[in-house]
């Protein structure tokens, strides 16, 4: 994993120099070459706030705490430092270490005038108590907030903003390097006690403690970011190696994998419930967006849409979508079947990066497999007029729970993983969507109806368990060789057959009997064939002799095996039968389709 995060960053120039990172600058200060104040300018705008600068100064968090009370970071901070916006009087604690800050970065604004001697204009004007005034009265106006990043600029300078200058880099180089060592840095400096990289392979002086990751707020981690290994209980301290010297890296390859998550989380990344998924492909150039198979997991059908034209009907997205999911199983790839696929899932814990799963593998299996997914859940639409979308990958997920926040961290990462490399779907999932099928069933809510992701997925369940069989076709299979599924069938007939006579009758048999006809279907469906003589004398005789001959049909797929009890995975077969026949019956009867 390490070696093909190291290979992005050198393939997309990502090795940052400790010390330097890029950061998003929200407010730009301006003054004239003899550092009087002229204007506030904003970066951005509020769809796309700020303006990101590739090389920035960076303090790491150890560094910050060893700088002692108030240390801060060189030419950019937020505003709360840089001009004392929000200072809470009301409260001198918070006031004092407020002023303490913005103190250190007044002070280090003034050694680093060495490199850049404008900063000594700058700081004479954040000194005086007016034009600092002036500066938070123009920053409040533009609706600046104490959390926004701020910098400096002067009128007439090449370049106008400092920090774009390289004047100070050198400076900065040596301040740090002598900021960061302290008398009681226990790190091993001899090259008897260096340690072989992980990531590089070398003998180097490692890194105590790695930078933080940002990216994972959203699933368990913390604003300010998250390390990639840190060991703080005494069992993971082997030798008496503390900190993260139990997963030994330079510093140079710490920060380079720091940034490598960093662009991939930003830029790669998508959010699965708990955990985010990065993938990306290694080969010449990028994977465009219309042969990427991971985005067609992700999206369905629907990034294959015409954005732009409100009026694309769905069966026009529908066979683009087929079109796609053809040259995945064909192979018309040439250009990217020598690529090969890298995946990460991630999620945050108390500060610490928590690697949930890691794939890798050829582009051709990957597409192969996301084609076999789409394949798998093909399902009829609830209606029989064709077969359903492929669905997004939550959409799936979605139709196991009333809410997605329902949904544990470890059966997500497996069904991503069951769609990837083609592996069999965990039960849990099967017993979820049954559960969800039979309340849709039982309520029988136009609103809340059975979605087909829904029975597609038994129907995948069901291929994967015993690939070949032939028997889990997307329409309705009226020589399915399992009796549960012919139970499901004829409680979708005996329902209908009551509507046919009855109407709507509110509490019908699906409302009082579903439940018990698809757990226990011997105790149930031959009181209800005897029920359904009575539905049959109220109807005309070509219609009641149509449902009598389906009812026989259905009986003599059956036979003498009504089961007494059924296992989950037999109830599973019961709802796909129910559902295929109710979408049988809506299409006016039609014949069952071949697979596609």
């Amino acid at each position: 994993m390490l070696d093909a995060l190291v290979k992005y960053a050198r393939d997309h120039n990502i090795f940052p120099e400790p010390g330097f990172k890029p950061k998003r600058v929200r407010w730009n200060i301006v003054f004239d070459q003899e550092g009087n104040y002229l204007d506030v300018h904003g970066f951005g705008d509020e769809k796309n706030p700020g303006k990101e600068f590739p090389k920035c100064p960076d303090l790491s968090q150890p560094e910050i705490k060893r700088g002692g009370p108030g240390c801060r970071h060189f030419l950019i901070d937020n505003a709360e430092v840089v001009v004392l916006l929000g200072l809470d009087s009301g409260n001198p604690k918070i006031a004092l270490k407020q002023q303490q800050k913005h103190n250190y970065f007044i002070n280090l604004l003034r050694k680093g005038a060495v490199a850049l001697p404008e900063l000594s204009a700058v700081v004479t004007s954040l000194e005086n108590t007016l034009k600092i005034e002036r500066i938070r009265e123009s920053l409040l106006e533009k609706g600046a907030k104490k959390t926004d990043a701020v910098s400096f600029s002067i009128f007439g300078r090449t370049p106008a903003v400092l920090v774009e200058d390289s004047s100070w880099h050198d400076w900065w180089r040596e301040f740090r390097g002598a900021f960061g060592k302290d008398d009681t840095d226990t790190t091993p400096t001899s090259k008897e006690s260096h340690m072989r990289c992980l990531a590089s392979g070398k003998l180097v002086e490692p890194v105590r403690t790695w930078p933080k990751v940002r990216g994972l707020a959203d699933v368990g981690g913390i604003a300010s970011g998250d390390v990639l290994a840190s060991f703080k209980q005494d069992s993971f301290r082997s030798y008496g190696l503390e900190q993260s010297l139990n997963a030994s890296v330079s510093e140079e390859m710490a920060h380079a994998l720091r940034a490598t998550l960093d662009n991939l989380l930003e830029g790669h990344s998508r959010r699965l419930a708990g955990m985010r998924v990065i993938h990306w492909y290694s080969g010449r150039a990028e994977v465009p967006p219309d042969k990427d198979p991971i985005l067609l997991l992700d999206n369905g059908l629907h990034f294959l849409s015409e954005q732009d034209n409100p009026e694309q009907t769905e069966r026009d997205a529908q066979k683009r979508a087929g079109d796609f999911l053809d040259s995945l199983r064909t192979g018309d790839i040439p250009d990217l079947i020598a690529y090969r696929y890298y995946m990460l899932a991630l999620s945050g814990a108390s500060g610490r990066i928590m690697v949930r799963d890691w794939m890798e593998g050829q582009f051709g299996e990957l597409a192969t497999n996301i084609w076999t997914w789409f394949d798998d859940l093909s399902i009829v639409r609830s209606d029989g007029n064709g077969l359903s979308s492929p669905p997004k990958f939550m959409a799936v997920l979605g139709g196991m729970v009333r809410d997605l926040k329902e949904l544990p961290n470890p059966l997500v990462g497996g069904m991503w993983r069951t769609a990837v490399k083609n592996e069999p779907i965990p039960i849990q999932a099967v017993a979820r969507v049954l559960e969800r099928m039979k309340v849709k069933i039982i309520k029988s809510d136009k609103n809340d109806p059975v979605y087909p992701w829904q029975p597609g997925l038994i129907k995948a369940y069901h291929i994967r368990r015993k690939r070949g069989d032939g028997s889990m076709t997307p329409y309705l299979n009226e020589e399915h060789p399992h009796p549960a599924y012919h139970c499901g069938r004829l409680m979708a007939v005996l329902a209908d057959l009551q509507y046919a006579a009855q109407g709507d009758v509110g509490a019908g048999i699906i409302q009082r009997y579903y439940a018990s006809a698809s757990s226990t279907p011997a105790l149930v469906l031959g009181r209800l064939v005897r029920l359904s003589q009575v539905h049959l004398s109220k109807l005309d005789g070509g219609l009641a002799h149509w449902y009598e001959t389906r009812i026989a049909s259905i009986w003599g797929a059956i036979r003498d095996n009504v089961p007494a009890v059924l296992s989950l995975e037999e109830q599973s077969l019961f709802a796909l039968g129910y559902y295929q026949q109710k979408a049988q019956k809506k299409s006016n009867d039609k014949p069952a389709q071949e697979s596609k």
